[in-house]
């Protein structure tokens, strides 16, 4: 699928004369007449999100991962090697209210699926060092994907409404979610339209400076308008003279249609050049796919 440019913090105008009441969404200030106008309102509940349209987007962003809380990790995941920085508590969640169908990102997620991929390790010319140090205790054998390299595109699961539990009422199999292949792509030409950002936030999940070799980043994007959502999910690897790794996922919701695309390019590529920037990478693998939720959004 086409790339499309990162989701940014927009810049709003403002005319002269009176001002509109402003109301602050995260580092964002929107105005409350697009609010209004959207049908949209800002959660006021000690979360940060939107509802908008049948839709709940809420960001939370935690701290880093504690010692205690990175043995539990470890266990879970059966290793001994996390990134430098996990933001456990960190996440992204979408949630559709009719269907109970809710899109989610978070760290632990992302890291089941680098665990369950197991690249081999990059070879750089570091490695050396990083091999075998001055003293036997200070060796390090890289024999992991040290890079935290993730094939992670979000996680989706179903759940009912403590209201519905209560009540008895069945989930009809007909607004249950599913992921199909399609040849839909992600409407670029409407993100680039003019309409009001009401929605911005970004959150890291996981991220590592590879032993001051590079980076690997894992981060997510969402921002919202009154026609829609788009959100970009990144994994981000720069190897220091060896290799740059992109994965990107984006999702693009229209409120008006109940099958809306996400596509997911990877691209990978040595380079010796740190200069080369990551739109020109080749794209090694692309897939696009509609999460279909049947029922009334």
């Amino acid at each position: 699928m086409p790339k499309t440019s990162n989701p940014e913090r927009p810049k709003q105008s403002r005319k002269a004369g009176k001002q509109p009441k402003k109301i602050t969404a995260m580092e964002l200030e929107v105005d409350d007449k697009d609010l209004k106008a959207a049908g949209a309102e800002i959660l006021t509940d000690g979360h940060h999100g939107l509802r908008i349209h049948g839709w709940e987007i809420v960001s939370y962003k935690g701290s880093i991962l504690k010692s205690s809380s990175v043995i539990t990790w470890e266990e879970k995941l059966e290793t001994s090697h996390l990134p430098e920085m996990v933001f456990g508590e960190s996440s992204l969640v979408l949630k559709h209210v009719i269907s109970g169908a809710k899109i989610h990102f978070n760290a632990f997620d992302a890291l089941t699926g680098w665990k369950k991929e197991a690249l081999p390790p990059v070879e750089v010319p570091a490695a050396a060092q990083w091999k075998f140090r001055s003293k036997p205790f200070q060796q390090v054998i890289l024999d992991y994907d040290y890079t935290f390299t993730t094939p992670y595109c979000g996680s989706e699961t179903i759940g009912l409404d403590t209201e519905k539990k209560d009540s008895g009422e069945i989930l009809e199999a007909s607004c249950r979610p599913c992921w199909e292949d399609c040849e839909e792509q992600i409407d670029v030409a409407a993100l680039a339209s003019k309409e009001p950002i009401l929605f911005y936030d970004e959150v890291v999940l996981y991220e590592d400076e590879l032993a001051d070799n590079g980076v690997s980043l894992l981060t997510v994007k969402v921002r919202v308008m009154p026609s829609c959502w788009f959100l970009l999910l990144r994994f981000w690897l720069r190897v220091d003279g060896v290799l740059m790794r992109l994965r990107d996922t984006r999702m693009h919701c229209a409120f008006s249609d109940s099958a809306n695309p996400k596509g997911y390019p990877t691209d990978a590529a040595s380079y010796s050049d740190p200069s080369i920037i990551s739109q020109k990478l080749p794209v090694i693998m692309h897939k696009t796919q509609k999460l279909v939720v049947r029922g009334n959004l």
